[in-house]
């Protein structure tokens, strides 16, 4: 057989097609990509968003190259990974780790329609989810039966040797293109309002008041677009009215609020050397390697960055450096921790300095020489306000 032959036949009922705005669905993605859950108990669970995100987009992907069923294929399975992720979080712990065991070693695992019921007779917080939000759960439920025609290819119109027979072939695309679109836009909808389930951080943090009260978060908000675009604003009103996003609200809007300048420092890792009186005013509220990275600032003018965590960590300030590398080795930071000498080490048009607080090792960059006073000024400016805010918490 010729490779001619199976070239044609490969392609003879395949129509590969463009799908608009494919660049802003990609980009919309990274919405549920960065809405990774830090609850300790649900870390199984930022596997299945990651797996979900790669099903949208292998939806995206298969769809253009005309193998639509298996687009919605995908879109369906998106949204079933999007059930299993919450089953395997959100019931009791008995019964979380006997399915997940049973799921880790391909055992019998309940079907869509069975994990939903049991997550509405014992989930802890989905059980509440599908009481408050009810057209959601309706919606998703009628988008998994539609999915279903295309993957079971009920009808004719499912068939690729109906669709894009020679005889169908001119005709227009465009209702089927929007069509997708509709479902893949409905599938990104419940896959980002099922992570909800874990915690209602992508939607919580959207709010500048708590936003500005919370820890630095691994977990990055919702764009007011993206809810407008895929979830809508009825929908996230009435997972407000949830006991898991009520409860989460009410216990940081009780905490002090964050100037900017000191939650730059704490999300941003950016310290402006011009508002130091900012952040000093709450420098209790950031963390240790914070609070000391902002008092190696204030400590000496000449210096333009701090690292720490073996430079995994590092914290800008509004001066500009000399260096040119963005980035470190590990090379470089281990020559820079073991060098006999710890004070002005050049590198790349810059200086090196490494100081050591709290058993933690800051390596500090800076354009000119640190000469002796300034070293003594920033080990002395450093462990003194170290001792006094520690004595100031003992009293």
């Amino acid at each position: 057989m010729s490779d001619f032959y199976i070239e044609w036949r490969k392609n003879e009922n395949l129509k590969p097609l463009s799908l608009p705005n494919k660049e802003q669905y990609y980009r919309d993605l990274t919405n549920i990509e960065h809405s990774w859950s830090g609850r300790i108990d649900t870390n199984i669970g930022n596997t299945f968003i990651m797996e979900a995100e790669q099903q949208l987009i292998n939806a995206m992907e298969l769809f253009e190259a005309g193998y639509f069923d298996c687009a919605y294929y995908s879109l369906r399975s998106a949204v079933d990974m999007s059930t299993t992720m919450v089953f395997l979080t959100d019931l009791p712990e008995e019964e979380r780790e006997k399915y997940l065991a049973a799921w880790k070693d391909t055992d019998d695992f309940p079907v869509q329609g069975r994990m939903v019921k049991q997550l509405i007779d014992n989930g802890d917080i989905f059980s509440d989810m599908y009481k408050k939000m009810p057209d959601f759960f309706s919606n998703a439920k009628n988008l998994s039966a539609d999915l279903n025609k295309y993957v079971h290819k009920q009808g004719f119109q499912h068939f690729y040797i109906s669709r894009n027979h020679t005889m169908n072939q001119d005709k227009s695309q465009d209702v089927f293109i929007k069509n997708f679109q509709n479902y893949l836009e409905k599938c990104f909808g419940v896959v980002a309002v099922m992570r909800l389930a874990f915690d209602p951080f992508p939607v919580l943090l959207m709010d500048e008041e708590i936003l500005y009260r919370c820890f630095d978060s691994m977990t990055e908000p919702y764009s007011e677009k993206f809810v407008e675009k895929y979830i809508g604003e009825s929908v996230i009103n009435e997972y407000k009215n949830t006991d898991i996003y009520i409860g989460t609200y009410n216990s940081f809007i009780c905490r002090e609020k964050k100037n900017e300048d000191v939650f730059n420092v704490m999300k941003y890792q950016y310290i402006d050397s011009k508002r130091l009186d900012n952040i000093f005013e709450q420098i209790h509220l950031l963390s240790k390697v914070d609070i000391i990275s902002v008092l190696l600032v204030a400590s000496c003018e000449k210096i333009v960055k701090v690292f720490c965590y073996d430079g995994m960590l590092m914290f800008n300030t509004d001066k500009k450096t000399n260096r040119k590398a963005l980035s470190w080795s590990n090379a470089d930071i281990k020559k820079f921790r073991e060098s006999d000498k710890s004070v002005n080490q050049p590198y790349d048009g810059a200086y090196i300095s490494v100081f050591r607080f709290e058993d933690e090792d800051f390596y500090i960059e800076h354009n000119e020489l640190l000469d002796k006073d300034d070293v003594g000024e920033i080990v002395g400016f450093v462990t003194g306000a170290l001792f006094k805010m520690k004595s100031e918490n003992e009293k």
